[in-house]
């Protein structure tokens, strides 16, 4: 065998035993007449000595010319250090090597394998299978092991089965764009990556599984960001004869679990918010409450007062910043000039400041008394020593920007603290959003969302009206769930097709096996599904997914180590049946 313990293993108790390890060097230091060697494995790192006086020269020099990143095995035996070292779990110890085997020489390494590297992330992605053996990326490698065993566990425990569904599916129109396979046997035809088990898994609820899971692999062409990949994970779950109130408390249990057992955090609240309200007091349907800043629509007490900038706007709205008093007039510059770039669109802010006497100075004093201000303060919810920022504009964009600039003001306030677990349930989202490109009504969730009981008739008068039976699950102003109840008869599901701009022959052609199962019994059902990437980075305590995923696709999608996706031959082009017709 190569070694009879890890380097993370040996204690004071092993002392004098006789060990065999391996594993990387670390680092050396070499005195001369002594070598020390740091050798690690995944479980941690083991000090190594090579002494004159209890080694032979040989070994020393075979010692000195290791060089960082070798694989060697080492026999000896287990002694006291006499330099403990209390950093590490094996620094009361260190191994009197008595035979050293090079398994493999390595090249000098791009960039220091240390938990603080020298090299960047570009450099570090390119040699990604190095980067793994940095402790950060290793542990949160292991850390959504855990999380994922915990998931398993405890859905087992309540019943559900594990169901795998196909990634080689019918290309349907669900939202972003389908990844397609070109199929060599069907010649002119192809397969999708699947964007989600959506259909499979409603029909593994006509199938009878009633509680379903699966730790699956999706699929979607779009724009990246920090916290998306064209492949990401999903814990994606399914359950039949269940309301919505079923649903929630499930999952709210699966939430509590793993914050319980992977964070040791116990959180007994769910608070919900209905999607209106979120988008009113928030700006967005994922706030972050670990913090207030609440909005407060100031037309009534700010309109009409001879300031035009407000009195041309259809919304005028603030938050009042705790504590902001205490920035100084280049802070607050600054802040203005943070939300005109052009991420953010606002073409100003007006501030007032809420002095500690319970008098206010603003930025617009010219046109408001301090009766008037007083009334920003009541509506914002300010107090002294805060101050009130407010912004004005196009009703829909002045709510986003204000939010970026919250979500901004908290970071600097250091209001997000990544250790405390603030859960929260939007709920009743529109069924239908307009687009304007394509003048038409498209799904906000998907086309299998159900309608809100009771509301099917608005579809005819008023469908922009029209509330889903949809929920998403946010935590710390993240959204890591989101489901609905769907819809589970041919009839309804017609009609939603209808509204969504299907003519009957399109809904047969994409959809007419889900429509078809529908007429054989299917239950009501409804899920949600977990975006695993991104809630295991929340519940360690990071908001960006790379460091979570073994492989992952920089922001254009590609895989810089394999530098993928890459062109095919000619020949492969031939047996596909396909021509290229780039854009030059």
């Amino acid at each position: 065998m190569y070694r009879s313990h890890n380097c993370g293993e040996l204690r004071a108790t092993n002392i004098n035993t006789e060990v065999t390890l391996a594993g990387w060097v670390q680092k050396s230091r070499d005195k001369g007449f002594i070598v020390w060697v740091d050798l690690r494995d995944r479980y941690g790192i083991t000090q190594l000595v090579f002494d004159e006086e209890r080694t032979s020269k040989d070994l020393i020099k075979q010692a000195q010319d290791l060089g960082r990143e070798f694989v060697i095995q080492i026999k000896g035996t287990v002694i006291e250090r006499a330099s403990k070292n209390p950093n590490i779990s094996t620094g009361d110890i260190e191994i009197l090597v008595s035979e050293l085997t090079i398994l493999n020489e390595a090249k000098l390494p791009p960039f220091t394998i240390e938990d603080k590297t020298d090299g960047g992330e570009d450099l570090r992605m390119k040699y990604r299978y190095l980067d793994i053996r940095r402790n950060p990326v290793k542990e949160s490698l292991i850390f959504r092991h855990k999380v994922t065993q915990e998931v398993r566990n405890y859905l087992s425990k309540e019943g559900f089965i594990e169901v795998e569904t196909p990634y080689l599916i019918k290309s349907t129109p669900e939202g972003a764009r389908d990844f397609v396979v070109p199929s060599r046997m069907n010649e002119g035809q192809f397969y999708a990556l699947p964007q989600s088990p959506q259909t499979f898994k409603q029909l593994l609820m006509v199938g009878g599984m009633d509680k379903y899971f699966q730790i699956v692999k999706c699929f979607r062409d779009e724009d990246l960001r920090a916290d998306r990949q064209p492949e990401f994970t999903q814990i994606d779950c399914e359950m039949a004869f269940i309301e919505q109130e079923d649903i929630l408390n499930a999952f709210e249990g699966l939430t509590r679990h793993l914050l319980k057992e992977v964070n040791g955090v116990d959180v007994e609240k769910f608070p919900r918010i209905l999607y209106d309200d979120a988008m009113r007091l928030y700006g967005n349907d994922k706030p972050d409450i670990r913090f207030g800043m609440e909005f407060g629509e100031l037309n009534a007490v700010a309109q009409h007062k001879d300031f035009n900038v407000f009195n041309a706007a259809e919304l005028v709205i603030g938050i009042a910043v705790p504590g902001g008093n205490a920035f100084t007039r280049k802070e607050i510059d600054k802040l203005i000039s943070w939300v005109k770039r052009p991420q953010v669109g606002a073409l100003g802010m007006v501030y007032s400041r809420c002095n500690d006497d319970g008098s206010f100075k603003s930025s617009v004093d010219k046109f408001y008394n301090q009766d008037d201000l007083a009334k920003w303060a009541e509506v914002t919810g300010a107090k002294a020593g805060d101050l009130i920022c407010v912004l004005s504009g196009d009703k829909n964009k002045v709510r986003t920007q204000l939010s970026a600039l919250r979500m901004e003001l908290a970071e600097r306030l250091g209001l997000r603290n990544p250790k405390e677990f603030a859960p929260l349930w939007v709920m009743d989202f529109p069924l239908l959003e307009w687009d304007e490109d394509t003048e038409r009504y498209h799904a906000m969730h998907h086309p299998f969302t159900s309608p809100k009981p009771g509301q099917l008739e608005l579809l005819k008068t008023n469908p922009g009206d029209v509330k889903a039976n949809a929920y998403d699950l946010v935590l710390n102003g993240n959204e890591i769930g989101g489901g609905s109840i769907r819809i589970h008869d041919k009839k309804t599901q017609s009609l939603m097709f209808d509204y969504l701009g299907f003519t009957p022959e399109e809904a047969e052609a994409q959809f007419g096996f889900l429509m078809d199962a529908f007429q054989y019994g299917a239950p009501p059902h409804g899920g949600l599904a977990f975006g695993l990437d991104r809630l295991v980075a929340i519940l360690g305590g990071q908001e960006t997914i790379r460091d979570f995923i073994a492989f992952p696709k920089n922001n254009s999608g590609r895989d810089v180590m394999i530098d993928a996706p890459a062109p095919i031959d000619e020949e492969q082009l031939t047996e596909l049946s396909l021509k290229l017709n780039l854009k030059s």
